[in-house]
Formats: structure tokens, sequence, C-alpha cells
């Protein structure tokens, strides 16, 4: 009798949930659903609160109502008996917090807090508790803090700390009330298990925790603030768990309402990037994750743990058990061009898409697709959602040079492209020069599955293969492949990787002509990197006259 495994993916408009037989990986079912609030970045939900600049805001209800959509509609388009499912895994887009109360429900949902926007869901995309995280990095400078250099120097604002620094001094209620602020992987494995576990992934990567050390001690955090002295000890205490083990099993109260068995083994909660790693086969050092998306992430794998700076976390067991996972990432990918569609096209143009029956966004991708490498006379920064790596991150914004009277649409929106491959290359160089090797690239995500011209052009900025996933849902698949090991088919996450884990067969190699110009280009990328991301404050300053 075949076995299967539910894996459900929450991303930052919508979650999906796959159904996944777990012999060969064969997706025997599929759903997704938007969110019903989506992202709320200019008002809150409730109200028609006006929202601070930077804040990016969610409704935990959506989250739910993917877990009681999803599921039973895949269940109902499989014909799957529920007695052959026998586990489920998790991933989130991270670091999303919530404030909870001590039997776990947000204090959102409680009338005392509804209208308050920092009751709410802190998406990983709101950067506006910069400040406080400029504020921890020095402080822990300051402190001689080791941990510090496992991030690469920098903490960002994405993460959890800075963010629950920002909720103590704008909304002191909030902070109070709340009995934890936890992520909302966790989040969601504890309302489907019934008890609080935490992962090993999304507190190491995004909470400052380390498997040896636990988090940095409580003196570091009552220096930061005084509130903090018991932060630890009282909002953040809870048992903590490596990915690729098991957190509990299903509760009768969601096994009656999914129409599962109380059986049904839930794994350890991911991260969405950290998930789909076994789902494209990288399960050895060597070879790295590209996840194209929104923003994009970059993971790869080693046995050692070494000192690399500028990127955003090396966690043990953080990706493949038995490994230690590094993660470097750009704040801006997709948005980068959505960017670009939204404020950018001229009229013109989305009238000739119209005509040719295309979206406005393929439109712009094919203009820019018929120009040769280096013919637009560009060079961008793929900074317009600040960067993950440089210490003052969010400061830095995107900029172009070289544009005339001449420069077109096309020619800008390549540049924006280009931009995005040139911060990869860089990303892998600095990986290589701290020792780790990058040989082969396997790439996931809506860009690297569905844009040819875009995965050509890495491949030619990159001089490197690029492998593509073989599942439109490779996070999603992922999650599916934890749940099987957290089910008990499989002993270890490399095992069911290479059995549950695609790739296509198609592989974009770098043509020799594009590569020499591209070289030439990104060599002048660096000095403009250097000169606004190290070498002045000016884009920082001018931020300030906003």
């Amino acid at each position: 009798m075949a076995k299967y495994s539910i894996g459900i993916d929450f991303g930052t408009l919508s979650g999906r949930a796959v159904l996944v037989d777990v012999a060969d990986g064969s997706e025997v079912a599929t759903a997704v659903l938007e969110y019903k609030h989506g992202v709320m970045d200019d008002r809150l939900c409730v109200d028609d609160i006006s929202l601070p600049h930077d804040y990016a805001l969610q409704h935990p209800a959506d989250y739910i109502d993917v877990i009681k959509n999803t599921i039973p509609e895949i269940l109902k388009k499989s014909g799957v008996h529920n007695s052959d499912i026998i586990g489920i895994g998790i991933d989130f887009t991270a670091c999303t917090v919530i404030p909870v109360y001590s039997d776990g429900m947000p204090l959102c949902f409680s009338e005392e807090f509804n209208n308050v926007p920092d009751a709410y869901v802190k998406l990983w995309k709101d950067h506006s508790s910069l400040p406080y995280a400029e504020k921890l990095t020095e402080t822990a400078k300051a402190q001689g803090m080791d941990f510090i250099d496992r991030y690469g120097g920098a903490i960002s604002s994405e993460w959890l700390i800075p963010k629950i620094m920002l909720i103590a001094d704008r909304s002191h209620d909030v902070y109070d009330k709340a009995a934890y602020f936890i992520d909302a992987a966790d989040w969601i494995v504890w309302q489907l298990c019934g008890e609080q576990i935490r992962s090993s992934c999304t507190c190491g990567y995004k909470a400052l925790w380390h498997y040896k050390y636990g988090y940095p001690p409580t003196e570091f955090f009552e220096k930061l603030d005084p509130r903090f002295k018991d932060l630890i000890s009282q909002k953040l205490n809870a048992p903590i768990l490596p990915i690729g083990t098991k957190a509990g099993r299903l509760t009768k109260y969601w096994a009656d309402i999914l129409g599962l068995n109380e059986e049904t083994a839930i794994a350890v909660g991911n991260i969405d990037g950290h998930a789909t790693v076994p789902a494209v086969k990288v399960t050895e050092p060597g070879q790295m994750l590209m996840i194209l998306g929104t923003s994009a992430c970059f993971m790869t794998l080693d046995e050692r743990e070494l000192d690399v700076r500028e990127i955003a976390g090396c966690v043990k067991d953080g990706m493949i058990p038995g490994f230690y996972g590094y993660e470097a990432g750009q704040a801006c990918m997709g948005d980068h061009f959505s960017w670009f569609v939204k404020n950018m096209m001229p009229y013109e143009y989305k009238l000739e898409a119209q005509k040719q029956g295309k979206s406005v966004i393929q439109y712009i991708f094919d203009k820019a697709a018929e120009l040769k490498a280096g013919e637009n006379g560009l060079i961008a920064l793929d900074w317009w959602n600040g960067n993950r790596a440089l210490p003052c991150q969010k400061g830095l914004s995107g900029t172009i040079i070289g544009m005339d009277l001449s420069t077109k649409p096309e020619h800008i929106f390549r540049a924006l492209v280009e931009a995005t491959a040139y911060g990869a290359r860089k990303i892998i160089d600095n990986f290589r020069k701290y020792g780790l090797n990058i040989n082969t690239i396997h790439a996931a995500g809506g860009i690297a599955e569905k844009n040819p011209f875009v995965m050509q052009l890495y491949a030619d900025i990159l001089n490197m293969d690029i492998k593509i996933s073989g599942s439109a849902q490779a996070a999603a698949l992922g999650a599916a492949i934890f749940g099987a090991v957290a089910g008990g088919v499989y002993s270890s996450v490399t095992q069911a990787s290479e059995k549950i884990g695609k790739l296509k067969d198609i592989v974009y190699s770098p043509d020799p002509e594009n590569k020499k110009a591209y070289d030439l280009l990104y060599a002048e990328f660096c000095r403009l990197y250097d000169y606004f991301g190290r070498e002045n404050n000016l884009m920082e300053n001018i931020k300030l006259y906003k």
C-alpha cells in the first residue's frame, strides 16, 4: 500500500500544500490559497489604521485558513485514505514573528490588541527595526560577543530580536502581554501538534541560537535593554529540536477538522528556502541552491564551521543534518522587477503587451532578452530593498548609472536583471573567499522555473552550469520530505532526498562570448558595490531627507 506525506509551504502571498508519494516523490495533488489579508504595508486591515514606514504585517488567521482549506482539498482531489498519510512537514518565510499568549493565541486575535499593528505578524520583509538591528550589532561588538561572527558581523533587521526590541519600545503593552514571541513556522507546528517545539533552523538562523552555546548570555541582553534580562527564560523559553525530527502528532482537534489520522507525524518546522535544499538534491558540500523569488537565497553545505563574513548565517544541521548550512541572500529579486513594471512601464508598452496577448512583465522581459550583453550601456546595484550582507544593510538603496537620452525601458530593465545576477556572483565569490567550494548550482523558485532568459543570463554571469528544480512546488516538496522522515519512512533527510527530490533535465550553460563581456562589467559592478557599500554613507544620508 502506497504511503504519502503532506508538505505545506507558507509563502509571502499564499500558502500551498502538496501530497507526495514517499516512494518516488510523485506529486499526487496540490492546492494553493492566497492570503485574504495579503501583506499589510500601508494600512492595517482593522480600522484602516495607517502603518509606519517599512512595516510589512500579516494576519495569522490567513495561515490557519491555508491549513483548513488546502489539506481537505488535496485529500478530495487524490482520493487517498487518511490512514496512508504518515507525516506533515511545514516550511515558512523567515523571520516571520508572532507575539502570542501562553496558549499560543496571537495577541491580535484579542479585542484588546486587534487594532494595534505591533500585535500582528511581522513579516520577514518588515524592515522597521533597522535601528534596533544596528544597536544589537554595535552592542555585541562592544561586548566582544563571538556570536556576531556566525552572522557575518552584522545582525539583520529582518530577524527576531530586533523586531522584539522595536515592539518593546513602540508598543510596550504588546511586549508585556506577550507570553512568547515565536517564528511562524514554529507557531504552525504548535497549532498542529499542541506543543510548542521550536526549530534549530529558525532559532539558529534568525534568533541567535547555537547548538552548543544556546542563546547569547543574559548579561548581553540586559546590556542591550534592561527589560530583556529575562527575555530568553520568559519569552523564548521552549524546547528546540533539530530539523529532520518529529515534533509530535496531530491533535484530535485538527485531525477531526482535516479528516486525518491522529497518528499523523508532524515534523519540526523549517524555513522555506532551507526546506528546498533536499527537494533539489543538494545534500553534500560543493553544491549550492539558489532560490530566485521575491527575494533570493543562496545556500551551501560543509563539514566545517568556518568564519565566513558577510553572510546571513551558519548553523549546524541547519539545512541537511550532518552538515553546517551556510546562507546568504539578496533582499530584493522578483520585487525588484515588479517595482519597475508597476512604476516605470510606459503606457504604449502596456498597450503593445495587451495587443500581443502578453502580461506586461512578460513583455518587458522579452524586450530585454532581445538585447546583447553590454548593449544597454548600464550598470545597476541590486539594493532596491537594502543589502543583507553589508553592515548598513537596509540603509543601502538601488542605483543605475550610464543612462542618457537614448536609454529605453528595456535597457533599464535588463540592467536590473543583470544587477541581481552580479549580486549573486558577489555572494558566490565571497563564499569561495572564505574556503567554501561551489562547484554546481541548483536553482528553484518561480523565476528559475519559468524564465529561460534570466537563467541563461545567470549562467553567463556566474560562468557556471545551472540545474533547475523538477518541481514547481519545491519548498512544499521539501517540507514533504521532512514529513516523510518524521513519519518514519526514511531514516535520514539525505536518504529521503535521493528518492523524493527532483531536478529537470534542463541545464543552462554559459555562453563564452557573453561570459567575456560580463566579466568586464562585473568588475565595474564590484567597484560600484564597494564605493556605495563600504566607502561612504551617501545612500544612507540622502534617506534622512525623505
